[in-house]
């Protein structure tokens, strides 16, 4: 088994109408909130700001699959924002499996008590959070990146 890659993160929660950024220390300890980005034409070009004022290791982009484990419509929308990511970002980028992140993100906002209107802007980012903590750890858990790699047109 091989260690956890030592190494800040970014976690990216691909939505219709914002994505959540989250990142974490180098040693993988805590995912903190980083920004919502409005999904308009700079997405991307502000998600590689955030690249590279972080330093980011990694890109983990969510992978919003159902609970099937089968793709949908937002599957598809997130294989495409992670590929426009991989061809750009000049890192890696890593699709990983989010399923629940948002349910978790709403439900641990409704227990700090923030209504679901005043926490719309914030639950990406809770969702990023959920995301990407949960990379982190299944990695320190297996020795294995969590997810797999999304590959960059240059290779």
């Amino acid at each position: 088994m091989s260690e956890f890659r030592r190494g800040v993160r970014l976690g990216i929660d691909v939505g219709r109408a914002r994505v959540g950024v989250a990142r974490c220390d180098p040693d993988g300890m805590l995912a903190v909130p980083v920004e919502t980005v409005p999904r308009t034409e700079e997405a991307i070009a502000r998600i590689l700001e955030l690249a590279r004022e972080h330093e980011p290791m990694e890109l983990v982009v969510g992978l919003p699959l159902n609970l099937r484990g089968e793709d949908t419509a937002s599957t598809a929308d997130a294989r495409a924002f992670a590929g426009e990511l991989a061809a750009r970002a000049g890192r890696p980028v890593r699709l990983v499996d989010e399923r629940l992140s948002t349910v978790t993100a709403h439900a641990a906002l409704r227990q700090s008590g923030r209504s679901q209107k005043r926490s719309r802007s914030m639950v990406d980012q809770v969702a990023a959070v959920v995301l990407l903590q949960h990379a982190v750890d299944s990695e320190k858990r297996t020795g294995i990146p969590a997810g797999e790699p999304v590959p960059s047109i240059q290779e």
